[in-house]
């Protein structure tokens, strides 16, 4: 028996990386899933891999960060499976810049998919998920607990979609439904490749291997470890966190080491 057995997830970002880990892991665990992203082939290639291993699931493109698209992608899942219990909003970019050198259309970029896509995903989600109670989901970062230079508009996103998700579980707990956030550090996804335009492939390596020296665990997290994380807080084992901001980092933000011991 599954611990998401009957349900109805919809999961956006879902072709690759944490989002694809977190939409075969539900569908394993008794999920309908609906594979949302912009990457109709990445969305399509998740739903074949979940297929093959008996779960059930759909693909369907949207930009989180227009309207029409994130209210389609939740009347089209309760359309093709009759109901939504679950949406986890996972989609984001990813791109360093500093505020003097910035311009408006990349401010506008990050904040439009990294929080206002959170936002409309939740707002449709909600007509349903008020009918009968449920779970919200959003990916933020241990950039939105913490500064990181190079990040001030994905720190400024991430920040924003935490606290929107303690906003959400107070004003709709009496409905039954639960809101969280997952801040995870290091990830190996490919979040981070329009970098590979913007930066020298010394400084891709280099941030590597910053990562890895920030994690206690000396590595970064595969996405099947957050998706796990996802799964415990989507899940009946999670039935009283609400409000809650679970750090999935490696001991990233554990605090910060002084030079009494080397270790």
């Amino acid at each position: 028996m599954g611990k998401l057995d009957g349900k109805v997830a919809l999961i956006t970002g879902a072709g690759s990386g944490i989002g694809r880990a977190t939409a075969i892991l539900f569908a394993q665990e008794g999920a309908k899933v609906a594979v949302v992203d912009v990457d109709q082939d990445g969305a399509n290639g998740a739903v074949a891999e979940i297929g093959a291993k008996g779960g059930q699931a759909f693909a369907f493109k949207a930009d989180v960060s227009r309207a029409r698209d994130a209210e389609a992608m939740v009347a089209e899942t309760v359309r093709r499976f009759g109901r939504l219990d679950i949406i986890y909003n996972n989609a984001g970019i990813f791109f360093p810049a500093q505020v003097h050198s910035m311009s408006e259309e990349e401010w506008d970029r990050m904040l439009s998919i990294n929080l206002k896509g959170v936002f409309l995903g939740c707002k449709y989600a909600l007509a349903e998920l008020m009918k009968h109670g449920g779970v919200i989901l959003a990916t933020g970062s241990i950039a939105g607990l913490e500064g990181h230079n190079g990040e001030p508009h994905y720190g400024a996103a991430k920040a924003g979609v935490i606290n929107l998700m303690k906003s959400i579980a107070m004003d709709y707990a009496h409905y039954n439904i639960r809101a969280n956030c997952i801040c995870p550090g290091g990830v190996q996804t490919n979040i981070a490749k329009e970098i590979v335009n913007r930066i020298a492939p010394e400084q891709l390596v280099k941030m590597g291997q910053l990562a890895m020296t920030h994690s206690l665990i000396k590595r970064q997290a595969q996405p099947e470890e957050i998706a796990r994380a996802a799964l415990f807080l989507c899940s009946d084992d999670a039935s009283f966190i609400t409000g809650h901001t679970l750090v999935v980092d490696g001991g990233w933000t554990a605090g910060h080491r002084m030079a009494f011991f080397d270790s």
